[in-house]
Parts: C-alpha cells; structure tokens; sequence
C-alpha cells in the first residue's frame, strides 16, 4: 500500500495545477493513522522511501509561498514519527534542503503554536545529527529557540530541541558567546520555582542538558561559573528535600612521574613506624621513651640491639603502642652491626609483641626482617609496616557485604560541591607530600599524621580540607602516568570517637565493587598488641562516583576530557593515639613471600620433593622464586624414577600485576596444601609435578604498584613477544614452558591466579575455538571444529567443590585485545588446553554458603586449596594418553561430567555477551578478561588451534629429566 500511496503523492506534486491539493492532504491523514495505530508500519515506509518523499514533497510546497499551512501541519507530523524510525533521516533531510524551510517556518509562526509544535519536533530530529546542528546554529537556530523559551511554560519541544542544537561545540561557543547561559539559568530557577508539583521534571531535565552541554567547553565552565551557576543549581537542588533523589552515576578496573630506573640497594635502614608526635605525655613510659625513641643527635636503635619477646594474648599494656619508637636495622654494606644504645646494665631494649605463632605458623617477625633487608626497592624504603611485622590472623567473624545507606552518594556530592561554593571554610592544608619531602609542615596538633614510605605503600599526597576530612592522591605506576587504583597507607594523631571522611581523587577506573558493598581494610596496631592483629573490613558512607577533576591527554592514553573519580569512605578510630593502616585489599608483600617460602622449605618431609630456584633478577636486582613440588620416588630403581619423571606437568603462577593481592592469598593456600601432610595432598604430589611462579612481578609489589613493572608496562600483555632485558620474569617463565613443550613435557594445566576489581565470586577465564566462534557469529557450517569439552572439566569441578566459585560467570572466549596475555599465548604457542586465568573477587560472594559475606584471607587459601583437591580429581577424567602426550587433542573422555548437548545451558551468559553481574550503570563497565580498559574490546573472529610445530627456545633445564 505505502508504495501506492508514495507513487500517488509523486504524481499528485507533479501536477499540483490539477487541483489535487485535497488528495495529498487526505493520503497524508491514511499515512498518519497507519503510523499512529500500528507502529511497526512506520519501518515499512521508511523502507519503502517514504522519508524521501515527504522531505521532496516538504521543499516542493514551500517554493510556491505562502505554504499551505494544513500541509506543512501534516508533513512535520509524519516527519517528527518517521524521523525517530529513519537512522539517516538527518543526511536525507539536508541533502534536500528540508532543514532551512522547516527553520523559516519556525521563525515566521512563533505565535502559531498549532504549527510550531510539529516544526520544533522535526528541527529536534535534525539537530541529532552533529552536522545539522551546525548548519542550523549558523542559519540563526539558537537565537529562534531563545525567542520561543522563556519563563514558565508548557512548550516543552523548543526546550528540547534547544538541547539538540547545543550538543554542538560550535553552537555551545556560539550560546555562550552571545551571553545565553545566564539566560538558561534564569529559565532553569523560574521552572524550579514554579513547578511544586513536579509535573515537568522531562522539562527541567531538558533545561540542565543544555547547561551542561555549554560548560562542556572550557568557555562555557567560565561563563557558568561567572553567573554564579554552582550556587543556584546548589541551592535548587536541596531547596526541597522531597525533590531529593539518588543521583547514582554509579561507576566500574593509577599518576606520577619517573624518579629512577636505577636498581638501588637497599643500605637505608629499616624501620618500624609510629606516629611520635601523636604520643601525649601521660601515655608515654619514661624508660621506653628514653630507649627506643632515637633522639636528634643520637643514632637510631639498631635491630642487632633488640630482642623480641612474646607477652600472652591479653595481657599487653594498652598504651604499648604509644611507646614503640622506630625499630631500626642496619643492613650495613660489609653486613657489619654498629652498637646502639643499650639500657643501664648491659641488656638489650625489650620490643613486646603479641604472641602469634600459634595461629601463624608461616609467620615470624624476626624472621621478616632479615627478609626485608634483601628487598630492593628503587625509593629504598627505610621503614616497615606494624601488619606486615606483626602478621595478620583471619577474622572468625562474618563480615557481611555493606548495604549502602539510600541517598549517601548525593549527600558527598553536594558536600564536595560545598567547597567550592564556601571556599573561605576550605583548609586546603597539605599534611603528607613525597614529592616534597623535605618541607616542614606546619602542625597544631589538629591534622592526621599519614606515611607509605614501607614495602607496597602507595600513597602520594594527603590534603587537609576541612578539620576532618582529608583528600588523598595515590601514586601512578613508576616509569607509568596512570594506573592510580591500589593503595596502603599508615594513619596516626586520631582522636577516637569523630568521624573522619578520607576522600582518594584520583581513581581511574569507571567503577568499583566500592559501590556495591565492599569496604576498605583497617588495621589497629593497638588492636593487635591487645591480642587481636586483624585486618578488618571498615568504613561506612563509602561510594565511588565521577569528580570534577580532569585526566591529562597524557594520562588518559591521549583521550582529551576523561574524568578522575573518587572513593570516599568514612572512619570513626577506636583508639586515641593509635596507629592506623588503610589498604585496598589484603596486603601481601614481597619480603612476605620469601618468608612464607623459608617456612614451608622447612615442612618438608622425606616423602616431599620441594625445589626452589631463581627463575631469573628482576629490573630492580630483586630475585623471582620458582618452585618445583612433587613427590620424592619411592625408590631409586628404574622404574621408581621413571614414573617419578613422566608425571604430568601442572604450571601455576601469581601476582602478575601488583595490586591483586588477593591472588597471593589465594596461591598461599595452595602452596600450604601442597606441603601439607594429608593424604590428598600427597596423592596430589604423586600425581603431577608442580611448577610455580608465586610471584611474576616482585618489583611492582615491591614498589606499590597497581598493574605494571618497573619498565611501565603491563607484563600480562608480554607474553607474545617478551624482552629479555625489560621483561625477564614473562621471558624465561614462557623460555621453561617453550623448553618443557620442546621436551614432550607440555604442562596438562596452566593457571595463571588474578584478582578482580568489578564482579563477585572466583571464576574462570579459558580458550575455546568453538565459543569464540559462537561468540563472533561466525558461520560455522563452513567451520570443521573439532573440539574436546576437556577445557571445561576443571571449571565444572571446582564449581561442586570451593564455596566461593562460580561456573556462571566464567567464560571460555578469546578476544583480541588478550591474545598476548598468559592464558591466550600458552594455550596457542605451548599447546596446552586447560590454559586458564582464575579471577578471584576484592569484594565478596553472591551465592553459596559464603553469599552475602565480603570475602577474608581464609577463604581465599580455602579457595587455593581447593583447586588443589580439584586437580586430584582431574586426574580421574583424563586418559592415560592424554598424561603422557600433551601436544595431541585430548580424547573425550570428560564426556561423563559434562553432558555436549547441554552446552548452551551450562555456557554461562558472559561467555557470549561480557554482561555486568550488578545493576545497570550510567556508564559502561568493562568485565573482560583480566582487561582493565574502560571499553570492551571486539572479539576475535577465529583461532587457530595450537601449532605442535611452533618454534621453541628455552634458558633453563628442568634437572628432572
């Protein structure tokens, strides 16, 4: 019928001296209550050209003037629904010239609203097309719709089409140029006053689009700022606290500069931190005083002169905290000691501490120490952290998923908005700066004490800006201008009872489980000399949200106009004169990992194969840790020692980017299972044998990173292509998987242990060609795949087995933006099927027995060992075959645990489409992979299987062949 009528009105414009004026007029009224009754019809007539005809048949009557009004009602109707359905309705409407005759109609009938509705929806039609809006701003648009606007009224189309115009640049600077922001905010005021009811809240909302769209230029900003903007939209918005509503621009995944690439030793001193000048004189004993706090023109006490004793659980003094000075060891250069002061008699200075080994097996003070002194670091920190000395012992206590109070974020927002209102009530005091660090700041005793210059700290700046409330700026990654995400940072002067607001400024990422229930991390050094060293879950009002403060081209990977956003939690101290630690997640430091390692080098039994080796020096002259573990042979026959050397190869690794620290939680806890004496875990050994890198990138942990080494980069983006010299932990780590797959020896399993920072639960990331394909729509009839479900066996056990794991959220997809990650790069260069990453949650669980609970150090060991007992259990669905000759396909022999004809069931939603695990945001949230760019990357179209023949180098032997 459309094509009937389109012809019809065709010959009807032809011939207009026929008279056929009233046939248009009544074809256009079928068409309107065709579109109006059913609305699929309107994409019928834009296929058929309609759109075309009406913007022919709109310009043909408008050269004849005066235009027949009935008609230009009737046309602008249609346009303004068939425009909506038309995606190039705007290039199709200025390539014939429609936008100048529906503008002079606007301008010639500003007081025949009958006709100037229809024409306003059809310029705001237009205007959605960048180009158009130009075009309609320079033929004097903007100057007509201010015409039309004004005070109080109903003709909310010219507000709106107002909008469209002005999303231009060129437009904004043109409104702003001719003095019409203060205009808007007038109009806005006079709508807020008038509207009690709130029956135009569309309209309002129009008004502040076009404000925002004119301070989206710096020019604009200036003007609006000038017109005293800030207050009156301030003042409108909590005028009526009934209008007041959540304003969640809830977002989702790191800022300095070089100071040296030089590997510094580490000949400083180390010292344990308090905060002296918080220490009041009646908390102070005058021997401790006198002994461990080094004065001006003394040397500092020395770890050769102290010995630590032990007091029970409870029966610590309670101001032992304000008592302890800087504890200090001398590395020396020639390792010599040098004498401190010592107390009258000859004996050593006393440092008490709470007895902890009992619960802490792996963890010795004095032990951690001696750690630290080979740690390298390129500030070359001189002091430890009270968590990392102490040690931490998990909570027995549940702590549940924060739910946020409705209406906090607002509440921060308009109080962040206050400063800049009431900037006279702004301190605007800077109280910790490591950028100048020989400045003196000026203290009236009034400011919190901050410092992260120990082992992971990370923090920048601290700005006093109101009496107590602090904002705070993280550091970038070294030789790195972003990645501001992780931090851990030591607090001291509080006053116990008030609450402190700590404001981070400069996060990067577009959202965080922040907002969605997680809370940062506490330690009390006074809580753990009383007996109770934990690091708690704390703060409350916290939400993370987009701020005012701009990101660099530079910083923003040379994206102009990317904003910073901030976390903001408050914290109400316990304690007077405590000392404080504040991290992200559950700190896990270098020096940790190598005491860890000597304690459990120190389990081992005659029934234990336990190696370790130097995998190679890292940038900053630290050494990376590989581990072999496996069972000893029974004996030394023959066949003893080749059943010994044909076990199966299970390769594990953590900690690649820094900040995840969870990840070495998570790979404690296998370690501590594979050393263990349980049965399972010496069938375990006899069943693989084990190769772990529990740290991939000690440097960047070293140093308080987020993501990157000391090189800047990514080392999880290195795997196709390491450098020896920049990337030497990623280059021989995949030099032994080369060498290992060159010697029949491919690893059965790969897993490499993640943290992740926006979902829920620990789940899985693996390769399939098969559901890559799926994914990517490619036509597989043209596709011979031929593929084992095997991939999907380890995932399915650890789903009935570890409380916190989810199979629904794991995904089996290869994307291009992580071909050169660990997992992609192994499974196609090295050949190894169950090529995984295992992400493990910074927040807690939605499901389970643990659903509901933010997630603790024990669960994630408990989730470590679990994949062990996952592993044993592997062993019972793969073939003889498939153990001794890893380069050929698996057989499908997994066929019994996973049923093939229920795989769309069982393939979870984000392995077709990444979907968020939490409600819907303002802002996209990247959940891909182990990826913290802000945008989904495309997927691949297709891989190719593992190439058996690929070549192969290698630098170390594996002496177990």
């Amino acid at each position: 019928m459309f094509g009937h009528v389109s012809e019809k009105t065709r010959k009807e414009v032809t011939s207009k001296g026929s008279g056929g004026m009233e046939v248009i007029l009544s074809s256009l009224e079928v068409l309107m209550t065709l579109i109006t009754s059913v609305s699929s019809q309107t994409g019928v007539f834009v296929s058929k050209g309609g759109t075309a005809v009406l913007l022919h048949l709109l310009v043909s009557s408008s050269k004849d003037p005066p235009a027949n009004e009935e008609l230009m009602l009737h046309i602008h109707s249609l346009l303004g629904k068939v425009g909506l359905k038309d995606r190039k309705f705007g290039v199709k409407a200025r390539l014939n010239g429609a936008l100048n005759v529906t503008l002079n109609l606007v301008k010639h009938n500003l007081q025949n609203y009958k006709l100037l509705l229809p024409c306003l929806q059809v310029l705001r039609v237009y205007s959605s097309n960048l180009v158009n809006a130009v075009s309609l701003g320079k033929s004097g648009a903007l100057e007509i719709m201010f015409e039309i606007i004004g005070p109080f009224s109903k003709k909310m189309t010219s507000i709106t089409a107002l909008l469209c115009v002005c999303s231009s640049g060129m437009n904004a600077r043109r409104a702003v140029d001719r003095g019409h922001l203060p205009t808007l905010l007038a109009i806005y005021q006079d709508w807020h006053r008038n509207d009690t009811r709130h029956r135009h809240v569309v309209i309002r909302k129009s008004i502040l689009g076009c404000i925002k769209n004119l301070t989206n230029i710096k020019l604009g900003r200036k003007a609006f700022i000038d017109a005293n903007g800030m207050r009156i939209l301030y003042n409108t918005s909590t005028s009526d606290e009934n209008e007041a509503t959540e304003v969640d621009t809830e977002n989702d995944t790191e800022y300095e500069e070089d100071e040296t690439g030089q590997k510094t030793q580490l000949h400083r001193p180390i010292i344990i931190p308090t905060t002296p000048s918080s220490l009041g004189p009646q908390n102070r004993h005058p021997l401790r005083e006198d002994l461990l706090t080094p004065k001006s023109d003394e040397s500092p006490l020395e770890l050769d002169s102290i010995s630590i004793s032990k007091r029970p659980e409870g029966t610590a003094d309670p101001d032992l905290v304000c008592s302890l000075g800087r504890l200090v060891l001398d590395a020396g250069v020639n390792g010599d000691s040098v004498d401190g002061p010592q107390e009258e008699g000859g004996e050593q200075a006393v440092l008490e501490v709470p007895d902890t080994a009992a619960l802490l097996p792996l963890h010795d003070p004095d032990l951690y120490l001696e750690m630290v002194k080979s740690t390298r670091s390129v500030p070359a920190y001189t002091e430890v952290a009270y968590p990392d000395y102490f040690g931490h012992v998990a909570l027995n206590l549940r702590e549940p998923i924060l739910e946020r109070v409705y209406g906090v974020q607002r509440t921060k927002i308009f109080q962040d908005i206050e400063r800049l209102i009431h900037s006279s009530d702004i301190l605007d005091k800077v109280v910790y700066d490591l950028d100048n660090q020989r400045s003196v700041f000026i203290d009236n005793g009034e400011s919190l004490k901050f410092n992260s210059k120990f082992e992971s700290g990370n923090l920048r700046k601290a700005v006093q800006v109101r009496k107590f409330e602090y904002d705070l700026i993280l550091n970038s990654d070294i030789n790195s201008n972003h990645y501001h995400q992780w931090f851990y940072f030591e607090v001291g002067n509080m006053r116990p009872g008030v609450r402190y607001r700590f404001n981070i400024i400069n996060c990067e990422k577009s959202n965080s489980q922040f907002n969605y229930g997680m809370q940062v991390l506490m330690y009390s050094v006074q809580d753990a000399i009383n007996g109770s060293p934990h690091w708690v879950r704390t703060g409350s009002d916290i939400c993370y949200y987009k701020n005012h403060f701009s990101r660099s081209s530079i910083a923003a990977g040379g994206q102009k106009g990317k904003s910073y956003f901030t976390l903001t939690f408050t914290v109400t101290f316990q304690h007077k004169d405590d000392v404080c630690y504040f991290a992200y997640h559950y700190p896990y430091t270098y020096s940790m990992l190598k005491m860890h390692l000597q304690k459990l080098s120190a389990l081992r039994t005659a029934q234990i194969y336990y190696r370790q080796d130097d995998l190679c020096e890292t940038l900053g002259g630290n050494s990376c840790p590989l581990l072999t573990i496996t069972a000893m042979p029974e004996s030394s026959s023959n066949d003893h020692i080749s059943q010994f050397k044909s076990r199966p190869v299970v390769f594990l690794s953590a900690r690649v980017h820094p900040g995840e620290t969870n990840s070495s939680w998570v790979m404690k806890g296998t370690l501590e299972f594979l050393m263990s004496c349980s049965p399972q875990a010496q069938s375990l050994r006899e069943s693989y044998i084990f190769k772990i890198i529990p740290m991939l990138n000690p440097d960047g942990v070293i140093n308080g990173n987020h993501r990157c080494s000391l090189s800047g980069e990514d080392l999880n983006r290195q795997w196709q292509s390491p450098n020896a010299e920049l990337h030497p932990t990623i280059y021989h780590a995949k030099s032994l998987l080369q060498y290992l797959r060159a010697t029949g020896r491919t690893p059965l399993v790969f897993c490499d242990y993640h943290g992740h920072s926006r979902k829920k639960n620990v789940f899985m990331y693996g390769c399939s060609i098969k559901e890559t394909v799926w994914q990517t729509n490619v036509n597989t009839s043209t596709c011979e795949l031929h593929e084992d479900l095997g991939y999907r066996t380890l995932p399915k056990l650890l789903s009935q087995m570890a409380p916190v794991f989810s199979l629904s959220s794991c995904s089996f997809v290869v994307e291009r933006s992580k071909e050169a990650t660990a997992r992609v790069v192994v499974w196609r260069e090295i050949g190894v099927q169950r090529s995984y990453t295992m992400e493990s949650t910074l927040c807690g669980c939605d499901q389970g027995k643990y659903k509901g609970l933010q997630i603790g150090t024990s669960e994630l060991e408990e989730m470590g060992a679990q994949f062990c007992l996952a592993l044993l259990r592997l062993r019972r669905f793969t073939s003889p075959l498939e153990l001794h000759n890893h380069n050929s396909h698996p057989l499908d022999t997994e066929n019994d645990l996973i049923d093939t004809r229920s795989i769309p069931n069982i393939t979870s939603p984000t392995t077709y489409v990444l979907e968020e695990d939490e409600p819907a945001f303002l802002e996209e949230v990247d959940y891909s992979a182990e990826s913290n760019d802000e945008n989904d990357p495309d997927l691949q179209d297709n891989h190719a299987l593992p190439d058996p023949n690929s070549d192969s180098e290698f630098s170390r032997q594996d002496s177990l062949n």
